[in-house]
């Protein structure tokens, strides 16, 4: 194996395969990342046997072949090198020669042929942009649950059918719905459940890809794959069965408030602080005209904020986890957000009020007794 590829291409591809590194493995193999060498350029891949990603990195190939090489350290090493031509070589008993200017350096590795084998992406489902899809994981990621013991939660759910799209994630305490219309699919329903760090991983993957790009969605009955112009995602699929979330959907809700998102996401941060760290919680009662954010600690202190809001309904005081709010909050870019209520001991629902793009979001938050 030898080519030659500028450091510039070589850091961004080492880049996107760190999150996928497994960094504390009882296997070597699976620190390092395979490179190989093939006539249109170098193939990067890395693998936890959970997620595995493959990137293609232009270079200029000498010979073809194939090496593994510990992940961390090449992008450490290769990132201080001067933005210049690097000239990569392997050699005997899995050495990796590196050369850049006057830097003359030898890496250790191990045979390719120890590096596990990512699973061949069958014929795609569909062809979607890349911002939609981005759009919908940002939405929802940050309520997927972190508890392992309960592992149908620890991804979203991916939803297709006749011309539509969705993404569902819940951790039992919320629930974040996204969904959008999609052109060019009229197949059979497909529900796929990803893992979270799938999703991390596809968010950096999309965002490199640019805005303008599309991105090819597959699955079979192991693995989804996410693959744009030259980089290709694999993960293995949740296995279970994803609560049936269309049932928590509230329906009637008498009680509407119109807020300024960044109104209300700064004063949650400034009440929040007088919360319990463990529950968050805050009160919000809601009157004529007004709204107030309030909480209280008996050996702290307590604080209260006045928001003045558009509200429609008999006044109400209801209890909320302030974290679940303001991640909503971050989460969406609009100016303003509907706050939908029944009473004090039902689900409340926060939606955008303008919802460009063509989405259509909405987020369902459990009341906390305080």
């Amino acid at each position: 194996m030898e080519f030659t590829a500028t450091r510039s291409d070589l850091v961004r591809e080492l880049a996107l395969s760190q999150g996928v590194v497994e960094k504390r493995t009882t296997m070597p193999i699976l620190a390092n990342v395979l490179l190989e060498a093939r006539p249109q350029g170098v193939v990067l891949s890395a693998t936890d046997l959970e997620l595995g990603i493959r990137c293609e990195c232009p270079a200029d190939v000498r010979q073809p072949g194939a090496l593994s090489v510990p992940a961390r350290r090449l992008l450490d090493y290769v990132r201080l090198l001067p933005d210049a031509a690097i000239q990569m070589k392997g050699t005997e008993n899995a050495w990796l020669q590196m050369v850049c200017g006057r830097s003359r350096t030898r890496l250790a590795g191990l045979p390719a042929d120890q590096f596990p084998e990512l699973p061949d992406m069958p014929d795609p489902l569909v062809r979607l942009p890349a911002r939609l899809l981005s759009g919908m994981v940002s939405r929802t990621i940050f309520a997927i649950s972190a508890e392992e013991s309960r592992f149908t939660l620890n991804g979203a759910l991916l939803f297709l059918r006749a011309g539509r799209i969705g993404m569902v994630s819940t951790d039992g305490h919320r629930l974040a719905l996204c969904e959008h219309g999609l052109e060019g699919y009229d197949g059979p329903p497909q529900r796929v459940l990803v893992p979270k760090k799938a999703l991390a991983e596809l968010s950096k993957l999309l965002h490199e890809a640019g805005s303008e790009a599309e991105v090819e969605l597959a699955a079979d009955d192991t693995h989804v794959f996410f693959r744009t112009a030259r980089r290709l995602l694999v993960a293995r699929r949740l296995v279970g069965t994803f609560p049936d979330y269309e049932r928590v959907l509230p329906t009637a809700q008498p009680h509407r408030t119109v807020l300024r998102r960044e109104e209300f996401r700064a004063s949650l941060e400034r009440v929040s602080q007088f919360s319990d760290e463990r529950s968050r919680a805050v009160k919000l009662r809601f009157g004529p005209g007004e709204m107030v954010v309030y909480s209280s600690l008996s050996d702290t202190g307590e604080t209260e904020e006045s928001l003045p809001v558009e509200y429609e309904g008999s006044g109400l005081e209801v209890g909320f986890n302030a974290q679940y709010l303001t991640e909503f909050l971050r989460a969406v870019s609009e100016e303003e957000v509907t706050f939908l209520l029944k009473d004090a001991s039902s689900a409340g629902e926060l939606r955008p009020v303008a919802q460009p793009g063509g989405y259509e979001y909405r987020y369902i938050v459990m009341p906390m007794r305080i």
